[in-house]
This record gives structure tokens, C-alpha cells and sequence, in this order.
């Protein structure tokens, strides 16, 4: 083998474009200041291409040729999680999990790994930031474990890449990407060589030996995962642990699903025990609202095939300074400074002068514009100090005209209100005709605002 020769190359951080010398503009994706420095170490040898030893030449399959098992997708036994990958773990997938430090990605997966086991599934946890009793301690808080769960403390590719060549698992942990390092690339554990080559290497023994492979990885102050955003097009899926570590719930999020829709949500509580799975998000979210207070109104978002409803608070006051604030928590602010436009002109409510705070209780941010309706009416019966009824929910969008739009499946947000217990639903008037006959709910028809607005 020959004496490896060190190399500097440049790569582009959202893409993973590789050139020889700094350029300003990525030519790949056509973003600015972009590229990095990376040292790479690279070795010839005469056994193969890449110094690697060339395997036996893969044969094309005719698509009639192939057969799928009876049970192609393994169940965590945790619902929120499968209803996230699209119905449970699809052999030989390779799925990305992000999320912000002490958020609980690694509470998650070894509470997969404790469900798989129990399946007697041979489960592989591979940390390269915990000691063997660091993860004991925590699987102790957890519940007990089968014996099909094995712990390796690395960070070396080529032994784990060794290791799981030995065991093949069923099911294979990895946290996190940014720890693992291999000895061909001469640059730190987590750059943009080590992380694409051990992602490269997992997507390998994921597609060939047919094992799960979940990866963790670390996310930027922007909250994407760290590293090249060539690691995110590499893999099958991409999942993202949200919510305020200070906070009980967290939300799991599909962003890309190569198996399943990425429009589902998770919903978890972290508690003593680990992660428990939240089976009715709405009654969650709901839970600890004021009775008879002004700026209060229940709303309800389509987050994939379930519906959620929460709480939408505002509080309008007059403003002690010359230029007012306007303030939105859990939604768009200019869609709020849109609304309250709306209202001014079309409803006549003068809010040119006063402060204005939007609120969505419970931390999740909705960005659906099916909460407009919801928002004015909110802002409205703050601005008036008249309460809304308890038992009234709204949701609709409204355009620049004042107008009143209609909302994709209406059936199932009415038939949500109705089992947290709502009796009268605010829709638009254009959605009365999609409505079959619902029981024990009043359904108000509204073609304006200001027509929503004369409920209050």
C-alpha cells in the first residue's frame, strides 16, 4: 500500500460540494460563503477502487422477481413513534434523529431498544458519548431489559463496522454520528469527512445486511442537524425531537419519509420513567384553561391525518409609548400583524395604538392558516374585554377582503371539538355544505369576520 498523502479540500456545508480551492458561491446549490476547509488524508492501493479489496459484482432484479414479507415493518410498540415512521420500522432503513442537548433522543431510542428486545430482536446501542454505566443507570430508570440488548462504548468506524458485521443485529443505535471517526480521514471526529464517510458506512450495512439503523445527531443554534446537508439526503428518514427541554411534552416530527407521509406528528411526556406516550394531544393541550375570560378561544390544526386542538390567547391594551409592540408565541408574527390589519379595516376595530400579545398555550407552533379565524376572534374579545363562550371553538382563514375561506377536512377538526366536549363549532359558511349531520354540536356558518366577530 502506498504512503498517504494529505490533501485540503474544500466543502460546501448545505450541500456537500467538494472543490479544490475556496469559491463564494456553492455552484451545487448556489449558496454564499458556504465552503470549509477539511484535511484529507488519502491512501491508493491496488486491491479495488478507493483502496478498498472489489466485492462480487450485484446482479439487476427483474421488479416482478421480488417479494415482500408478510411482517415488512417492525412495531416499536410505542404508537406516537410508529405512526411517525409510517407504521414501524421498515428493515434495512437508516433513519436520522435530531434534536436540541437533553431533549431525550437517547431516552427515545433506548426505549425502542427495550421494546424490540422484548420481542426477542437482537438490539445493538452504540454510544460514543456515554460510559456502559451511564446507559445502565438510565436503562435502570426506564424498566427492565431483555438479553437480546448489547452496549458497545465506540468511536472507531472500523470496529463498529467490524462489530455489527458479527452480531447483525435487528436493530442498530448510534449516538451519535458526530462522535464516530475513521482512521482513512485525517480530520476531527464530527467535520463534514467523518460525518459523511460513517454515514456512508452505515447506509452500507443498512442496505446489505438488512438492519434498522437509527443515528443520532446534533443540531445547530438553527436547529438543523449539524454537519453537511448532504447527511440528510443520504439517509431514508429524518426525524426531529422538538419542545422546551424545561417542559414535559415533547414533539417528534417527520421531515422527510421515504416509507410513510411526513405531514404526522409524536406526542410524549417526559416523567421519571422515560418517555410516556400522550394518546390525546388535544385534551393535553386544553388542559388548565381559564373559564369565562376575555381573549380565550379554542382552535383547532390538522397536523397530518390527526387533529389537535389548543387554546389561542391574546391581550390587547393600550400602549404607553408611541410606536405600540406587537408580540406572537407559537405562530407567524406577520400573519398576526395581517389579522389585526384585517380587523381595523374591515371590522373597525382601532387597535392602531395599543399593544398586542398572540399566544399559543401549550408551546407547539402552528403555522396553518386555518387558526386565522381563531386569532381574530381572540384579539377581538380581548380588545372589547368581552369573553368568548367556553364551549365555542373557531377555525377558518381569512383573506384581505375580510373574507371567511373554507378549511381542508372540516369533518374531522367538528368531530374533535365534540368529543373534548365543545357544543358550538365557528366554521366558514362555504364548509356547511361538506357537514353531514353532526350530533350534540351547533354549527355556526360565517361568509365574514365581521360576521364572526358579531358572535362575540
Amino acid at each position: 500500500m502506498a504512503k498517504g498523502k494529505i490533501t485540503t479540500v474544500f466543502y460546501c456545508q448545505s450541500c456537500g460540494h467538494e472543490s479544490s480551492k475556496w469559491m463564494g458561491q456553492c455552484p451545487g446549490c448556489k449558496e454564499w460563503n458556504t465552503f470549509v476547509e477539511e484535511k484529507v488524508n488519502t491512501k491508493t492501493s491496488g486491491a479495488g477502487v478507493n483502496g478498498k479489496v472489489r466485492r462480487e459484482e450485484a446482479k439487476p432484479s427483474r421488479l416482478s422477481e421480488i417479494t415482500l414479507q408478510d411482517e415488512e415493518r417492525m412495531s416499536t410498540h410505542m404508537q406516537e413513534l410508529d405512526r411517525v415512521l409510517g407504521g414501524g420500522i421498515v428493515p434495512g432503513s437508516l433513519t436520522l434523529v435530531g434534536g436540541d442537548p437533553g431533549i431525550g433522543k437517547s431516552t427515545l431510542l433506548l426505549q425502542v431498544c427495550r421494546h424490540m428486545a422484548a420481542d426477542n430482536r437482537k438490539v445493538l446501542y452504540i454510544s460514543g458519548e456515554e460510559s456502559l454505566k451511564q446507559i445502565k443507570i438510565r436503562a435502570n430508570r426506564i424498566g427492565e431489559f431483555a438479553d437480546n440488548l448489547f452496549l458497545l462504548c465506540e468511536t472507531n468506524l472500523g470496529i463498529i463496522e467490524e462489530t455489527i458485521r458479527h452480531i447483525m443485529p435487528d436493530i442498530t443505535i448510534i449516538d451519535s454520528i458526530q462522535t464516530m471517526y475513521q482512521e482513512e480521514v485525517s480530520s476531527a471526529p464530527g467535520s463534514i469527512s467523518q460525518v459523511r464517510e460513517a454515514t456512508n458506512v452505515f447506509l452500507q450495512l443498512a442496505k446489505g445486511m438488512g438492519s434498522s439503523i437509527f443515528i443520532v445527531g446534533h443540531v445547530t443554534k438553527e436547529g438543523t442537524v449539524a454537519g453537511p446537508r448532504v447527511l440528510e439526503h443520504m439517509v431514508d428518514t429524518v426525524l426531529y425531537f422538538e419542545g422546551d427541554r424545561h417542559a414535559s411534552y415533547r414533539i417528534l416530527r417527520g421531515v422527510k419519509n421515504r416509507f410513510g407521509s411526513t405531514n404526522e406528528i409524536g406526542v410524549f411526556e417526559m416523567q421519571k420513567e422515560g418517555l410516556v406516550e400522550v394518546s390525546n394531544p388535544s385534551e393535553f393541550m386544553l388542559n388548565g384553561k381559564p373559564e369565562g375570560a376575555s381573549g380565550s378561544i379554542v382552535s383547532c390544526s390538522m397536523e397530518g391525518t390527526r387533529p389537535i386542538l389548543f387554546e389561542i390567547q391574546a391581550l390587547v391594551c393600550r400602549s404607553n409609548f408611541g410606536f405600540p409592540r406587537r408580540q406572537a408565541i407559537g405562530t407567524d408574527f406577520n400573519r398576526v400583524n395581517l389579522l389585526m390589519a384585517v380587523l381595523e379595516k374591515r371590522v373597525g376595530l382601532q387597535m392602531s395604538d395599543c399593544d398586542a400579545y398572540v399566544n399559543l398555550a401549550g408551546g407547539m407552533r402552528i403555522l396553518e392558516p386555518a387558526i386565522d379565524l381563531g386569532i381574530a376572534m381572540a384579539v377581538a374579545s380581548s380588545f372589547k374585554n368581552r369573553p368568548i363562550d367556553d364551549k365555542m371553538a373557531a377555525f377558518g382563514e381569512i383573506g384581505l377582503s375580510g373574507e371567511v375561506r373554507g378549511v381542508s377536512m372540516i369533518e374531522q377538526r367538528i368531530a374533535e371539538a365534540v368529543k373534548l366536549g365543545f357544543t358550538t363549532c365557528v366554521i366558514p359558511e362555504v364548509c356547511m355544505k361538506q357537514v353531514k349531520s353532526m350530533k350534540n354540536v351547533k354549527l355556526i356558518g360565517v361568509s365574514s369576520v365581521q360576521d364572526a366577530i358579531d358572535l362575540i
